[in-house]
C-alpha cells in the first residue's frame, strides 16, 4: 500500500472548484525514477484514481489544485506563498520539543480527518465516461473556456 497527499480544506474553500492533478512518485529514496503527472480532473476524482492506484502499489501520490496563474506575477506570488509556508512549517518542527508533547506535531484537525476517511473507505473510481464529463466541467471554468 502507498501514501496519498492531499490537503485538508474546509467545505467552503474555494480552491475545490480548481481543477486538481495527481503527482504520482516513488514511495521510497531506494526507486529513483520520474514523477507522473496526471489530469486536470474535478477533486473526488482525483482523489479516487489516486486511492485507487495507491491501494495496490507502494508509490506516493500528491492531489493538489492546479492554479489556473495567468502572468509571472501571479506565479511568483504563489511560488513565494509555498516557500512562506515550507518555512513556517520548518520553524513550527525545529521549535517543537524533541520529547515534547506528540500534539505539538500533529495537528488535531489532521487527526479528525483521517478518522474521517478512515469511516468513509475508498471513494469508487470513476469511469472514462464520468472523468470526460469532468474535463468537459473544467473547460467550462478556465478562463475564456
Amino acid at each position: 500500500m502507498g501514501a496519498l497527499v492531499t490537503l485538508d480544506l474546509p467545505s467552503d474553500s474555494p480552491l475545490l472548484d480548481l481543477p486538481w492533478i495527481i503527482t504520482f512518485g516513488p514511495l521510497g529514496d531506494a526507486d529513483e525514477w520520474e514523477p507522473v503527472v496526471c489530469g486536470p480532473y474535478e477533486r473526488p476524482h482525483a482523489l479516487a484514481l489516486a486511492e485507487a492506484v495507491v491501494a495496490e502499489e507502494q508509490l506516493m501520490a500528491v492531489v493538489e489544485p492546479l492554479v489556473p496563474a495567468v502572468n509571472v506575477a501571479q506565479i511568483r506570488g504563489e511560488i513565494a506563498a509555498a516557500q512562506l509556508a515550507a518555512t513556517d512549517e520548518t520553524v513550527r518542527v525545529d521549535e517543537a520539543d524533541l520529547y515534547g508533547d506528540y500534539e505539538d506535531l500533529v495537528d488535531e484537525e489532521e487527526m479528525a480527518a483521517a478518522e474521517r476517511e478512515d469511516a468513509s473507505g475508498p471513494l469508487p473510481v470513476p469511469d472514462e465516461a464520468e472523468l470526460r464529463a469532468g474535463f468537459a466541467r473544467i473547460a467550462t471554468r478556465l478562463p475564456g473556456g
